[in-house]
């Protein structure tokens, strides 16, 4: 039998480990009353009426660009981040309006397609669809996207949780497996989109345990959210948000994102705010998408 007092060190230090409290840094000023909120919008698709698109359902969302801008003017949206859907399907270059895109990738990793498009400036981060494309996020098949993304300094974005197709695997899209890709490559920025929603707890520790991962809180539910009971919107929106934010207790972890076309983006704010502290609105509406996604611009006069 192994001597229990060698053991004691190793003891003492996971003890000890254990015992420190998760930081919880100071945030800018908070916005006051009546001051205008800019928000940046992390998670939306440029899917227009007309379009070739693979998906069904999302075909059957489909607004028109002039659709995508009102909704940003009501909701005070200022930039934005769009996801391709598996390759060049829903593109447009709508940079000169402060949105940029994700390059997605699809069952056949396009390294070389991804690699010129960020490149170009085409695209500004990558996105992964685990659970639509069965494949862990750990899977090496996956290497060249994680060295373009340090090659690039631009972010991975992987779709975790419930999938809208039903032939989607959601053992693929599981936000625990993103730790690996985390402690493999440390020097990539990744984000868990929809906060692995239901499993909120899982991503949650991973963002919380990993320096390089953030979380976006997009589509807890879809639709017009003022056209839900008030009780659902706070019980599967509000609830979970406020959880996963106290419990990384780190508000640069945390961003603002919707889904659209599927989520109406102003009916998604106001639950947003109410589970997040005033004091943090700024983090997490604004700044933390300009920290992680560094191809977005803040606003002449904005604080960044």
């Amino acid at each position: 039998m192994q001597n229990p007092k060698a053991l004691l060190p190793l003891f003492l230090l996971v003890s000890a480990c254990a015992s420190v409290p998760r930081s919880n840094p100071t945030s800018a000023a908070a916005p006051s009353e009546g001051e205008k909120l800019e928000i940046i919008d992390v998670h939306t698709h440029t899917i227009f009426k007309g379009m070739p698109l693979p998906l069904a359902t999302m075909r059957d969302q489909a607004k028109t660009q002039e659709d995508y801008f009102r909704e940003f003017k009501e909701a005070g949206v200022v930039g934005a981040v769009a996801h391709t859907i598996m390759g060049d399907f829903a593109y447009t270059d709508l940079r000169a309006h402060n949105v940029i895109h994700c390059g997605g990738v699809g069952l056949k990793v396009d390294a070389d397609r991804i690699a010129k498009g960020l490149a170009s400036g085409k695209y500004a981060c990558m996105k992964i669809y685990l659970g639509y494309i069965k494949r862990y996020a750990y899977d090496p098949a996956y290497d060249p996207i994680y060295k373009l993304a340090e090659k690039f300094d631009v972010p991975v974005v992987f779709h975790t949780g419930d999938t809208i197709t039903k032939d989607g695997m959601l053992k693929y899209a599981d936000p625990l497996t993103i730790d690996e890709v985390a402690v493999r490559h440390p020097k990539v920025r990744l984000v868990i989109a929809h906060c692995g929603n239901p499993w909120i707890e899982s991503a949650a520790e991973v963002a919380y345990k990993n320096p390089n991962v953030y979380l976006d809180g997009s589509a807890f539910q879809i639709g017009n959210l003022n056209e839900m009971p008030r009780e659902k919107v706070d019980e599967y929106v509000v609830k979970p948000l406020r959880w996963i934010f106290g419990y990384v207790e780190n508000p640069e972890k945390l961003m603002f994102g919707t889904d659209w076309p599927l989520t109406n983006i102003a009916s998604y704010v106001e639950p947003f705010k109410r589970a997040i502290p005033r004091e943090y609105w700024k983090d997490v509406f604004h700044d933390n998408a300009l920290k992680v996604f560094k191809a977005l611009k803040a606003r002449p006069g904005s604080s960044k």
